[in-house]
């Protein structure tokens, strides 16, 4: 009864809280922050407690009697039973990239309201059930890709064409993803230095953790968190020294070095670098949200930015395109990512121990994730209208007032974080001057906004190449795949050789993105990719659903499925005019072939999700009807009784 009741008021609060933050209580009213922190929390809570147990129980049937591939295949590389926690961390920290920091920001310009109401639906109904539904899918499947499910549970056609479609939009997506990277440690000695040193601290801990200590993970959380916090502290020294010229790269000398870590990151064992890495660096990221939180509480700022601006119908400075479908494409990871299906399907499955832990590790760090960019949108929205176009567009000051938003800040802001903000498009500087004035204004930290807006700045870029090092690794299992249709060896996935060659190619190809794209190329692209995914792995989730004899529960998939697809098609169709539009007007001859290229790449994306989806259509009218006999991959292996 205490536990019902504690639910309840949960709910009413998340009701009323959402009330006010739409507008019902108190119209015409600014809205305070803490109501959105509020609302989103509690609302979270209870979609974790009952709509997560409800595809845990009823759509998915998950038992715990079950022996996960992690226990069945361990061969010490790629599967490894790994503690809950730190999976968890591996998992948050592999799915939380760009998207949820950077796409709610840019998304602010039309009002907080329609971006907040996205991250909390999105996030819900469809980023989270779609994570939890590919993670059951893989770890009954020998934790198989996705790729491979394709394949296996669609058929030949829709298989291959969704394969060709994952890979296309991984490499777009690791572009996209590494450009941020790039953008935010550009001439940063200070963030450049703290990220190095991480590297060398995982592979301590994973020593630790499995060689020199096995299953302490206490002790090594303990020094790990120390270690994060001499590096981040050390790394202040570092500009003025003589090893500021190392550290304070371009965007050459960035592109290289995070190629070289994809590579190394892609080639050693899992345990020893990647999973404690990203172990390591959740301790900062949520650390760093939940203080976010605090300082929100603390401050209890005002929303500025009104609650839907004029450019929800189009013309925004920040985003050119109407409300649909480039908030929802911009917002992007908050809400739901195809990329996570990769995650869910690549390394996490290969390491879950119980799928006890399924809706822990794929609902529950997907809501983790939409809470992130609740934070970045309160970062946004709370900076005065102007100021946040004043820094993400290089519009003059005077066209900004012309617009109806008057800068009035902006000056002021740069003098407090020691650098020109003005004219800086791309989210990431915007929000590290939101969160410097939430964080600076916790009780003793007034007057070091300096050193928390060069702390957002590496956060951001931390945040980012977590994701970077598990997508390679990711892509190269899909490369290995598709490769070993014609040469077989090639699918053994521990052949070094083989390992080593698809990682190169699979770096390569992102690299060369990066260094021949922008943002305004590759950012769009990486959105539109990204929901596209989403998309395909909603559908193949379905797929499995019907061949298990849920086709009763299939609408928690379908309803999803069929809103992604709407809205991804319609900005690939807008993104492919814009890229020929620019083409034509290109300066040079090269950036006219990469804007070609770029449009090439959303139409042959775009060209293998329709053949994915009509195949599927087939394949369910057929087992639906009962004309098509129902095969499936699943591998279920029950545990011997004690």
């Amino acid at each position: 009864m205490l536990g019902k009741l504690v639910w309840l008021v949960i709910s009413a609060v998340a009701a009323g809280s959402l009330a006010v933050v739409a507008g019902v209580v108190n119209p015409g009213e600014k809205v305070n922050a803490l109501w959105l922190v509020t609302a989103a929390a509690c609302f979270y809570l209870v979609a974790y407690r009952f709509y997560g147990a409800f595809l845990a129980a009823k759509v998915l049937s998950l038992d715990p009697r079950l022996k996960t591939p992690a226990r069945r295949l361990a061969d010490g590389m790629d599967y490894h039973p790994t503690n809950r926690w730190v999976l968890f961390g591996h998992h948050f920290a592999a799915i939380a990239g760009a998207g949820p920091l950077i796409g709610p920001m840019l998304a602010a310009q039309f009002g907080y309201l329609p971006g907040f109401l996205w991250l909390l639906v999105g996030a819900v109904m469809v980023g989270a059930v779609h994570d939890m539904v590919i993670l059951a899918a893989s770890v009954r499947r020998n934790g198989r890709s996705l790729a491979r499910i394709a394949k296996d549970e669609i058929g030949p056609v829709g298989g291959l064409a969704a394969s060709l479609a994952i890979l296309f939009i991984l490499i777009v997506a690791l572009a996209g993803l590494g450009l941020a990277v790039v953008n935010s440690l550009a001439k940063s000695p200070w963030g450049t230095f703290t990220i190095f040193l991480t590297i060398p601290i995982a592979l301590f801990m994973g020593l630790y953790l499995y060689k020199i200590r096995p299953g302490r993970v206490g002790e090594v959380s303990a020094i790990g968190f120390v270690l994060l916090l001499a590096a981040v502290f050390s790394g202040h020294f570092i500009p003025g020294s003589p090893l500021e010229p190392i550290f304070s790269l371009g965007k050459g000398g960035l592109t290289l070095a995070m190629a070289a870590y994809g590579l190394i990151a892609s080639i050693l064992p899992v345990w020893m670098l990647l999973c404690p890495r990203d172990y390591l660096s959740t301790y900062m990221k949520i650390g760093t949200v939940i203080l976010l939180a605090f300082g929100v509480v603390f401050m209890a700022p005002t929303i500025q930015m009104p609650a839907m601006t004029r450019f929800v119908a189009g013309g925004g400075p920040v985003i050119p395109g109407k409300l649909f479908p480039f908030m929802f494409i911009t917002i992007a990871c908050g809400a739901v990512s195809g990329f996570h299906s990769l995650i869910s399907s690549g390394t996490t499955p290969k390491m879950i121990m119980s799928e006890r832990e399924i809706p822990m590790i794929g609902y529950g760090a997907m809501l983790a994730e939409g809470f992130v960019s609740v934070m970045a949108l309160v970062a946004a929205t709370i900076l005065i209208p102007g100021d946040y176009f004043a820094i993400n567009t290089k519009l003059s000051f005077d066209a900004i007032a012309a617009l109806g938003f008057p800068v009035e800040r902006v000056r002021e802001l740069s003098a407090m974080v020691g650098t020109d903000v003005a004219g800086r498009p791309g989210g990431a500087v915007s929000l590290a001057v939101g969160m410097a004035s939430i964080l600076s204004s916790l009780p003793g930290m007034k007057g070091l906004m300096p050193y928390w807006y060069n702390f957002a700045l590496m956060f951001e870029a931390l945040f980012i190449l977590t994701t970077v090092d598990t997508g390679t690794r990711v892509a190269r299992f899909l490369l290995q795949e598709l490769g070993s249709r014609a040469f077989p060896r090639l699918g053994q996935q521990n052949w070094l050789p083989g390992i080593i060659i698809t990682s190169f190619l699979v770096v390569a190809a992102w690299s060369y993105l990066i260094w021949s794209g922008n943002v305004s190329t590759i950012w769009p692209m990486f959105g539109v990719s990204n929901q596209l995914l989403a998309a395909i792995a909603l559908g193949i989730g379905t797929t499995i659903l019907i061949k298990s004899g849920k086709a009763r529960y299939a609408w928690t998939t379908v309803l999803p499925m069929v809103f992604m697809y709407a809205t991804t098609f319609t900005a690939a169709w807008k993104l492919t005019g814009s890229f020929l539009g620019k083409a034509a007007a290109a300066a040079t001859a090269a950036e006219a072939f990469t804007l070609r290229m770029n449009a090439g790449l959303v139409v042959l994306m775009a060209i293998l999700a329709v053949v994915t989806l009509l195949d599927m259509l087939l394949k369910w009218r057929g087992y639906l009807s009962e004309r098509r006999p129902i095969t499936t991959s699943e591998v279920l292996e029950f545990e011997e009784p004690a």
